[in-house]
Order: C-alpha cells, then structure tokens, then sequence
C-alpha cells in the first residue's frame, strides 16, 4: 500500500478555470444564476412553462376524516371519555394502559374491542359495562356494544409512553 503525500495549496491551480476557482459570488461568465438559467438554443421569454406541480394541490379540498374514522370528531370524542375510566388497581386510565384494540363507529353505533390485564381480573365483570355505558353516553352515538377479547394478551408493551412514565416504567 503506497501513502499519498497531501498536495501543497494551489497545485491545481494550473488545471482549473480561473473563473471557477474564484470564491467572488457576484455573476461571472462561468454562472449566471439558477433564475438566468436557459434551455440551450431557447430565449429564457420563449422557453414553455415547466409543469406546476402545485396546480393539483391548490384545488384540491382538505381532506377531512368522517366523524367516525380515526381523527373524526366523533371517534375522538370516543377516545377522550375513554381516558376517563381508570384501572381500579393501576393509576392510569385504559386507553393508555393499552386495554382498548379498536374504536369503530358506524353511522351512530360504537364498538370498541377491548381486553383486561388478565382473564382473572377483578373488574371483568364490571369494567365491560362501564365502557359500554360511558360510550353510549357520548353525544352522536346511539348506542354502543363491548367486545371483549383475550386475543392478542394484553402485555405491559402495549401502554403508552405516557402511562409508561407515570408508572415509573421510563
């Protein structure tokens, strides 16, 4: 393996374009300036348009979630009584204790699949209905229905980060 000896400043000098090496900003022969850039053979005032990418963009309409789907008025509102409703035996609400799988709301019926920390918890019976109750109590839905699943086993990988913290567990 041969070592290569670093060049002394200015040994490419003689190789260079004299208007290339210059670190002067202003306009030289060799740039004019990304806004003076023409097509080769074209007038800059004859040169086509280039395609506006944001012409599509502009008039499409935000798109907004139903009231429903994840995002949806309705659905947060689902989730925020949610975070209401506590374990009895850990000090933080179910949705970040990662008790809820799903929220799914069509046209004004809820139904929120949910498991417990284990099959033998002492709220089993309780717990479902509380949900049940306090989701049909939100404004715009008409009624709601609890699953209650043991599929996938809740593990303490499914808590937030924040439920996470406020058990001392970050």
């Amino acid at each position: 393996m041969t070592q290569q000896r670093p060049m002394a400043p200015g040994a490419l000098d003689d190789f260079m374009d004299p208007a290339l090496q210059s670190t002067n900003r202003n306009r030289s022969s060799a740039f004019d300036g990304p806004e003076n850039a023409k097509p080769l053979g074209v007038d800059a005032k004859d040169a086509p348009r280039g395609k506006d990418y944001l012409e599509g963009f502009l008039k499409e309409s935000p798109n907004t979630p139903d009231e429903g789907a994840p995002a949806g008025r309705l659905y947060e509102q689902v989730v925020e009584t949610l975070r209401e409703i506590y374990d009895p035996e850990i000090p933080v609400n179910i949705y970040d204790l990662g008790l809820i799988y799903g929220v799914d709301i069509v046209d004004d019926h809820a139904v929120v699949t949910m498991t417990l920390t284990t099959p033998h918890c002492p709220v089993a019976e309780s717990m479902p209905a509380e949900v049940e109750i306090r989701t049909g109590a939100v404004p715009g839905i008409g009624s709601a229905e609890v699953n209650l699943t043991f599929d996938p086993p809740w593990d303490p990988g499914k808590m937030s980060d924040e439920a996470k913290l406020e058990l001392g567990m970050l």
